[in-house]
């Protein structure tokens, strides 16, 4: 944790945390009613935090957001805030246990007051999760904005995030400790692995389960790309060599995926997510709908028709997303088009000019993809977004399933109709060449180049100000001005795109690679710069985001589980097409289909059977979650024995006892402390 930090806008000196930023033309009536909200007890409905305002620094401008906050909060808030959110922390015995203020010394490396117990990513969440649960009480609509709709029980921020009263609530980087995590990730160029570790505590789980997928993924794409070497080099024409790549091709597949479960399962575990029970849910902040009673929590909040949103999805957004699909099929005929023009001029009169001429076609659909696939990207956020999902998880579920389709058909759609419709396996080689490295480069340029180069515009600007107001370093920046520059900075959205990168470049690399070797080292090559443009873009370029627990990589892991089923059948397919193969068969093609057909559905036999015999969960940690279990229930069991002997032998029937408040384990420490007194023996007078 860092040490607390004067805000510079106040007397009172404490770490700030958080910023929250409200529109410039925000009422001083809402401000003030939010900020007591965040200052007050929680009896009265608050949620006890510190917060202070931003000062405009020295020489500010009338340009700048004056309402800008900084959120902290004091140490044994934040304690309390660990044993709310069920914070996972290494026990004195080792294992990974829910913390507790109650047994706060058993733990490691809780010492004195436990001001360096906490992570600054780990306060930062509670500070999120604490703003969260900030809810109205009595209020109709937020002081001051009438439009802003309040009812008891609705999130306040989530509100205000979506009327536009407030504008972001971002955490603030620490920056000694991202200069450490800087030099150990990224500027240092270096054969090794990703300082996961340190990611996670400066990110979160979410976070450095990605970079760890990305590295784990590197690494398994090396023996692919060591076998597809000699492929290429030696006898590139002789496509018969390729069926052992493709078997290859098939085993690899599924058993790095299945190592990958036991990988994140074990990283999970150190990490404290593995057994962490999920929270439940609230409302997503778009969620709209006529005002009722939720019939779990009680709360009034909005409901939505189920029905008339499942009407929204079979009857707008399905025929949307086949009408898509169509656009795509209609871009991908004009291509081949094109190819056969330009093969038609090659073979007139073959020079060097028209062999370049043969890839033009290929790059022009390949940069076509890449902006079909952002327009529609933001269609299905909109159209699922219309839909007005009640839970983030539904929404992103939503999202993930439009988006994995129309790209997964707009990405592999012209491969798969080259190699099974025309059966030309030069073209084949040619387009998947052709659109990985184009690919590649403009996620290179989009991701990486540009980022940078608009960030390093702001940070320009933005030192231009601080040097005519004082002449001080960009590692000497005052608070104020530090806020200031965050604030500026691009927002991080998450680790959708750059998982659903990983899914186009292993289906790449799964489906067509024994056909075009080379594909594993180019995505080989492509990952180790994604390593060192993403670390540079999430410690120099974006905001710093919240850290999210995360004990697996979600919904991902099934849409790279259904690529290897597709990859099966694809390689099978592959095989069965070659000449070598088609050798045994001279006489009868059906034979052949029924062959292949057996084989595949032995292959697809195969992969599950090794997805069961591969446990998700590795032996030693299995032994360890069986062991808190055991020790959890051992604890229960000691509870009621003393609620027994505290309650005293049975009644006979018919006469009740009266129990002052439960037994000792289901009350608050002043009843215990009550009856404790009660039960003692007195002292004559």
């Amino acid at each position: 944790m860092v040490p607390a930090v004067s805000a510079d806008c106040s007397s009172t000196s404490f770490t700030p945390l958080v910023v929250l930023e409200l529109a410039s033309d925000t009422k001083q009536e809402a401000i003030a009613w939010l900020l007591s909200r965040i200052r007050d007890p929680h009896q009265n409905g608050g949620i006890e935090l510190l917060v202070e305002q931003l000062g405009l620094g020295d020489g500010g401008s009338e340009k700048e957001n004056p309402n800008l906050f900084l959120v902290g909060a004091k140490w044994q808030r934040l304690l309390s805030g660990a044993e709310e959110v069920g914070l996972f922390k290494e026990f004195s015995d080792g294992s990974m246990r829910g913390f507790t203020c109650a047994n706060k010394h058993n733990f490691k490396h809780f010492e004195g007051d436990g001001d360096s117990f906490l992570s600054m990513a780990e306060c930062q969440y509670i500070i999120k999760h604490e703003l969260d649960t900030l809810r109205a009480k009595d209020e109709t609509h937020v002081p001051g904005h009438p439009q802003a709709k309040l009812y008891p029980g609705k999130s306040i921020i989530r509100r205000l995030l979506s009327k536009g009263v407030l504008i972001q609530v971002f955490p603030l980087h620490e920056k000694e400790e991202l200069k450490r995590l800087s030099y150990s990730w990224y500027q240092k160029i270096k054969l090794s692995f990703q300082p996961l570790d340190d990611i996670r505590r400066y990110y979160g789980e979410g976070q450095a389960l990605y970079f760890g997928f990305l590295e784990y993924f590197t690494f398994a794409l090396v023996p692919m790309a060591l076998i597809g070497v000699p492929y290429y080099l030696f006898d590139w024409e002789n496509y018969d060599k390729y069926v052992v790549f493709a078997v290859f091709n098939l085993v690899w597949c599924t058993v790095i995926l299945e190592l990958w479960k036991r990988f994140s399962t074990s990283l999970a575990y150190s990490w404290g997510t593995l057994s962490r029970k999920k929270a439940f849910e609230e409302p997503r902040p778009g969620f709209h709908g006529v005002l009722g009673f939720n019939p779990v929590t009680g709360r009034e909040e909005p409901l939505y028709s189920n029905t008339k949103r499942q009407l929204c999805v079979y009857l707008v957004s399905l025929p949307f997303v086949l009408l898509c699909l169509y656009l795509s099929l209609y871009v991908m005929m004009i291509y081949f088009l094109m190819e056969g023009w330009a093969l038609s001029v090659h073979d007139e009169e073959p020079t060097f000019w028209t062999r370049v001429l043969l890839f033009i076609p290929s790059i022009i659909y390949a940069v076509v993809i890449e902006i079909m696939n952002l327009v529609y990207r933001y269609a299905a956020e909109f159209l699922t977004e219309w839909e007005n999902h009640r839970l983030e998880s539904s929404y992103q579920n939503q999202l993930i399933l439009k988006v994995l389709v129309f790209n997964f058909f707009n990405c592999f759609a012209s491969l798969f109709y080259i190699a099974f419709a025309m059966q030309d396996m030069a073209l084949l080689r040619q387009s998947l060449a052709t659109l990985l490295i184009t690919s590649q480069i403009l996620n290179q340029i989009m991701e990486a180049f540009l980022p940078y180069w608009l960030q390093r515009r702001r940070n320009k600007k933005m030192m231009r100000k601080v040097q005519k107001r004082k002449a001080v370093a960009e590692a000497e920046l005052p608070l104020a001005e530090q806020v200031r520059l965050e604030a500026d900075m691009s927002t991080y959205l998450g680790t959708f795109d750059d998982y659903l990168e990983l899914f186009l470049l292993f289906g790449y690399v799964s489906l067509f690679s024994c056909v075009y070797p080379l594909a594993a080292v180019l995505v080989v090559l492509n990952n180790i710069t994604e390593v060192y443009s993403d670390a540079f873009k999430m410690c120099r370029v974006f905001k710093r985001p919240f850290s999210e627990p995360a004990a697996n990589i979600g919904v991902w892991q099934l849409a790279f589980e259904a690529m290897s089923v597709i990859a099966v059948v694809t390689n099978c397919s592959l095989i069965g097409m070659s000449p070598q193969v088609k050798a045994y068969f001279p006489e009868s093609e059906t034979q052949l289909i029924l062959w292949t057909v057996a084989i595949e559905h032995g292959l697809l036999a195969f992969k599950f059977i090794l997805s069961f015999i591969i446990p998700d969960v590795p032996k030693h940690i299995q032994i360890k979650l069986s062991r808190l279990e055991f020790e959890s229930l051992e604890a229960l069991k000691k509870k009621w024995i003393l609620y027994l002997v505290w309650a005293g032998p049975p009644l006979p029937t018919g006469q009740s006892r009266k129990l002052h408040g439960g037994p000792p384990c289901a009350r608050g420490p002043a009843q215990r402390a009550s009856a404790a007194v009660r039960s003692s023996p007195r002292t004559p007078r």
